[in-house]
């Protein structure tokens, strides 16, 4: 499909037919999206594009309207949903107005190289696109639109240059004529018509021309002819003839700096021969461009990113975190970049004109602010400011005078630190790149511009060792504290034995290049070792800093409240609040707990404060320590926690029920992304003394931690809650009334890890006759199976038996466990068939249900069936399937088990080397649990392996290691126990008690 916006708006279909697009809004939206085709344009920027500076309420649902009734229009496909907005998949090339950019582009450098036939040719396909007023039906636009006319009046201006290296002097007079009165302050085309009169033999017209155009600058602006028109008036006045009237211009312009068009080119590090970089070439303004003091280390491929952004677009904004480098970044490529830059500094606008407001702006608004920006940004090009006095005529104002000086200027404007002057700076950079088509513009700022065309780049910390990363020195923040810290301490080396401690500090220090230079920084004084141990109180310890830095880039405190003091109220609000979910948040999360609306937070968001992971809002932790500081001062803690922890628990109560069901998967992966903050919820409600709402949460995650296998983790909540709630070997335990299945819950999660003390163990032992064996759990389902797997199956199988049938009303999950149970009994009563139908049962209903954990369960009891009967093959399979469903669930511990039987049948049939290969990948898999059940069921089967191949020491050495991992009091291990002690005996049977006794060759 192609979209033109040069004009009214138009969407053609593959055979070229005009697509229906609906009433002015939805014209609107597609002029809007097709101007940035390819691109993902915010939410508020079509807000603002389709309603105006004053949108209407309910904009937000008027707009999600539009884009679904765009997307019929168009296709579904075409109009893509992301976080941050909405994105037209569409090349630029299928929209005329990226085309008519690309065909500009490249006539200018056709005529740049000398072949103006293919210039001119190229340069009127490209005018041919327009068929009107661009982006007609985007009213609100009108920046983007003169943005679009200044490029057409660009591309006009190189077409009549081609004309006339092409001889076409007397063709282009009239068009020159009418292109001078509708612009005359452009110089360019002042020069074009004198050479074209010039060409046409009218040498005093061509004078006159240079003579009105001297009056009308000086009247307007107060400045006289530039380089070029005066080239052109002295090479009239010479009467050098059309090729020497060519040389004196093309001599101007290249004294003036690159021609109109040539582009400015950043691109990687070109290294002159002694290493500095290259050379920027004779006659090429570097002004504000600084040799810097230190290395530039870990962001060759930014620098490369920032090269590539510069050629494809005109504006593009560096944003991210205080402290992440942004300056040196844009430094660095300023320096590399091939042509005319210009670095302007904006960190103490604000300072200078304290009366303007944080926000730079004067009390007329960011029109105002723009005016004190442009003429810092006049003040680093170093143009001299004209007072015009007499007639009363008033002196012009700096954005005029900027836009003067640079209409015809190849120049890369870097605009510095720029967050604190957002809404001025953008205005000034969207007129000035507007009026000044070859300026490129290179911001740094915490939050982007916000205007058309602009490109953004984030600025993230360095990548920082993963724990386990066998070389450190492979991640840029290591490498940058190498190099900083051997400044100050020239014996300083990263080495194998400290390598550890330099990457915990700039793990601690979120990878942030300044916070880790500032750390770097103090190993003039402290070891090492002290200041990684002093990162507790990181702003103490990040307190000096460079002299000659910026004051907020002096400290690490100081780098985080210069973005703090720019956030407005609801902003600070909500930063100290979030600072209470320990692994960031779903805006809807933020929005309960923080109680403001997901808007501010998304302004976070844009302002670098927090950023936004996998749909995540998360802080940098030296951003969170800063806002949590402020979370005390305000004295907000405690009721944000208890929102914190209100919601958690209500999160937790719904996805107990969904793990069960055909959503498993989901609500896993969602849980996943939820642990850190469950666990710190269920920590504080412990600390803070809220005991029901910590054993309703603790309950609810249960089955989530044991499909995960966080048997460590959960059962130090658990242990850490139990105490609270009296000493249980004392006979003093308080069971909140109702909470019985919770408290019991509780009691088997604090075991489950195998470490019992005196007080765990009185709860186990009074855990019966609190929840007696033939009370079924109805409000936490998962405890049926819990409670079995601790306590075994009853003495009186079959009155059990009788008591799962009879209760036909229980939900389909505790009736799908109940059948398996029921062959679990069954089996040990060595009724196989009746079993086996239980089992199947159970599976079928897992299977209805769509619950993976409970079909592993079904599937295992029909392995072990098999496995008893010895159909090796079949019992292999079905655990191969079980095993396939654990895998599916991420269940470690089932995974574990799974391998283990399939291990079990391939040693059976002599395949000691895949048994083998099973077990040490179950060991694996306990071990990353933290489950010593599976471990010990694992090295079993290592030591019968063992003993299959005659290696009776390994094996004694695998069964003693499973036997101590067998966990005490718990039924489950108990099987596994005893196996491990027959396998013993008969391993001292066949050696006489000696492990060198004799060769075992087979069990």
């Amino acid at each position: 499909m192609r979209f033109q916006i040069l004009g009214p708006t138009v969407a053609l279909d593959e055979d070229g037919a005009p697509v229906t697009l609906g009433g002015p809004r939805g014209r609107a939206l597609l002029t809007l999206l097709a101007l940035d085709a390819g691109r993902i344009v915010s939410a508020g920027r079509l807000v603002d594009g389709m309603y105006g500076p004053h949108p209407p309420e309910g904009t937000a649902n008027a707009l999600q309207s539009q884009v679904s009734r765009l997307r019929r229009a168009l296709g579904r496909d075409l109009v893509e949903f992301h976080p941050s907005g909405y994105r037209l998949v569409a090349d630029r090339d299928d929209v005329d107005a990226g085309r008519f950019e690309r065909l500009a582009a490249e006539g200018r450098g056709a005529l740049a190289s000398g072949d103006a036939a293919r210039a001119a040719t190229l340069l009127r396909e490209a005018l041919a696109l327009w068929r009107g007023t661009p982006l007609a039906d985007a009213p609100h636009a009108a920046a983007a639109a003169a943005a679009l006319e200044e490029l057409r009046l660009a591309a006009t201006e190189d077409r009549v240059q081609a004309d006339l290296e092409l001889g076409g002097h007397r063709e282009v007079v009239a068009e020159l004529r009418g292109l001078t009165a509708a612009h005359p302050l452009r110089e360019r085309l002042r020069a074009q018509l004198m050479r074209a009169l010039y060409g046409a033999g009218r040498q005093a017209e061509a004078l006159a021309v240079y003579a009105e155009a001297r009056r009308v600058l000086g009247e307007e602006l107060g400045v006289d002819p530039g380089p070029e028109l005066a080239a052109a008036h002295l090479a009239v006045l010479r009467a050098d003839g059309p090729e020497g009237l060519r040389s004196g211009l093309d001599g101007a312009r290249r004294s003036a700096g690159p021609g109109a068009g040539a582009g400015v080119r950043v691109d990687g590090p070109a290294q002159a021969p002694g290493g500095a970089a290259a050379d920027a070439g004779p006659g090429r303004l570097r002004q504000g461009v600084r040799a810097q003091l230190t290395s530039f280390v870990g962001r060759d491929e930014e620098l490369a990113q920032v090269g590539a952004r510069l050629r494809d677009s005109r504006l593009v904004t560096l944003i991210g975190p205080g402290g992440a480098g942004k300056t040196r970044l844009a430094l660095e490529a300023a320096e590399r970049a091939r042509g005319d830059v210009c670095v302007v500094q904006l960190a103490s606008v604000a300072t200078a004109s304290p009366a303007r407001g944080a926000a730079g702006g004067a009390a007329s608004g960011p029109a105002a602010g723009g005016d004190v920006v442009a003429e810092v940004v006049l003040g680093a090009l170093g143009v001299r400011e004209t007072v015009i006095t007499g007639l009363g005529r008033p002196a012009v104002g700096p954005k005029a005078r900027l836009v003067t000086a640079l209409a015809d200027r190849a120049l890369l404007l870097v605009l510095d630190n720029c967050e604190h002057l957002v809404g001025p700076v953008a205005v000034l950079a969207d007129q000035l790149l507007a009026a000044c088509p070859s300026l490129r513009v290179l911001a740094t700022s915490r939050e982007a511009l916000g205007i058309t065309g602009e490109s953004i780049l984030p600025v993230a910390p360095l990548r920082l060792p993963p724990p386990d990363a066998p070389d450190p020195l492979a991640y840029p923040s290591v490498r940058l504290f190498a190099d900083r810290a051997a400044a100050v301490r020239a014996s300083f080396t990263v080495t194998g034995e400290n390598a550890g401690r330099v990457a915990e500090v700039c793990r601690a220090l979120d990878g942030l290049p300044l916070a880790i230079e500032l750390a770097a920084a103090r190993l003039s004084t402290l070891t090492l070792e002290d200041v990684a141990d002093r990162l507790g109180d990181r702003f103490r310890l990040l307190a000096r800093g460079s002299r000659t830095a910026l004051p907020r880039h002096q400290t690490l405190h100081a780098v985080v409240a210069w973005s703090w003091d720019l956030l407005d109220e609801d902003e600070q609000r909500m930063a100290r609040r979030l600072t209470v979910f320990a692994g960031g948040a779903r805006p809807e999360a933020a929005e309960r707990v923080c109680g403001l609306p997901e808007e501010v937070l998304f302004s976070l968001a844009e302002k670098s404060l927090v950023e936004v992971v996998d749909g995540r809002f998360r802080m940098l932790q030296t951003i969170r320590a800063f806002c949590a500081e402020r979370l005390d001062e305000a004295g907000e803690t405690e009721r944000t926690r208890a929102a914190h922890l209100a919601y958690y628990v209500e999160l937790a109560e719904e996805a107990d029920a969904r793990l069960r069901s055909a959503d498993q998967l989901g609500w896993l992966a969602r849980l996943d992304e939820e642990s850190g903050d469950l666990d710190a919820a269920a920590r504080w409600a412990t600390e803070s003394g809220r005991l029901e709402a910590a054993l309703r949460l603790l309950a609810r995650c249960a089955y989530y931690w044991w499909l995960r296998a966080h048997r460590g983790a959960s059962a130090t909540l658990a242990a850490a809650l139990l105490p609270r709630l009296g000493d249980a070997a004392a006979g003093g335990s308080e069971i909140p009334e109702g909470l019985e299945e919770e408290y019991a819950m509780c009691v088997l999660v604090a075991a489950w890890a195998g470490e019992a003390d005196e007080g765990l163990r009185a709860r186990l032992e009074t855990l019966p006759a609190v929840l007696p064996p033939t009370r079924v759990p109805r409000r936490l389902e998962f405890l049926m199976m819990l409670r079995s797997a601790f306590t075994g199956p009853p003495d009186d199988h079959d009155g059990l038996l009788l008591l799962y049938e009879a209760m036909s009303d229980l939900a389909p999950w505790p009736r799908a466990l109940s059948l398996t149970g029921a062959g679990f009994m069954l089996q040990l009563q060595d009724r196989v068939d009746e079993a086996r139908a239980r089992f199947e049962e159970g599976l079928a209903a897992f299977r209805a249900i769509g619950e993976r954990w409970g079909m592993v369960l079904a599937l295992s009891g029909l392995a072990a069936l098999a496995y008893g009967r010895g159909e090796y093959r079949e019992a292999g399979r079905l655990a191969g399937e079980a095993l396939e469903k654990a895998v599916e669930l991420g269940a470690t511990a089932e995974i574990a088990e799974a391998l283990c039987v399939r291990g079990d049948c391939r040693l059976r049939l002599s395949d000691v080397e895949g048994a083998e290969s099973d077990y040490r990948a179950a060991e694996e898999q306990g071990r990353r649990g933290g489950s010593m059940e599976s471990l010990a069921r694992a090295h079993a089967g290592l030591g019968e392996a063992a003993l299959v191949r005659g290696d009776v020491a390994a094996a004694r050495s695998w069964l003693l290691r499973a036997r101590a991992e067998c966990q005490e009091g718990w039924y489950s291990a108990d099987e596994i126990r005893a196996r491990v002690l027959a396998d013993l005996a008969e391993l001292d049977a066949r050696t006489g008690g000696a492990d060198g006794g004799g060769a075992v060759s087979g069990r």
